[in-house]
């Protein structure tokens, strides 16, 4: 028992919370003023599958928590384009 347990335990630790949950970052590089963050934010919002989106005007960025079997990070990119903010993924974990 002692041996299952050695080998579980640490593989939780790598496990993502979320089976399929995914944490892209964009680069928006045409935002620029306050309101901004707010567009490309409720655009990405519609998207089914969305868990969290957080932007930052000062590094225009847009960092999305989403589960993978419901929307890609192109889909993602898609809607803040599609909202007038051209998106592209920088990282995805």
């Amino acid at each position: 028992m002692r041996i299952a347990i050695a080998v579980f335990v640490p593989l939780l630790a790598t496990a993502p919370a979320v089976a399929g949950q995914h944490t892209a970052t964009f680069s928006v590089p045409d935002m620029i003023c306050p309101l901004c963050p707010a567009t490309v934010t409720t655009a990405i919002k519609h998207l089914d599958g969305i868990v969290s989106v957080s932007t930052d005007v000062n590094a225009k960025t847009a960092t999305v928590v989403f589960d993978d079997s419901k929307t890609s990070p192109a889909a993602i990119a898609d809607a803040s384009t599609n909202a007038g903010y051209a998106a592209a993924l920088v990282n995805e974990q």
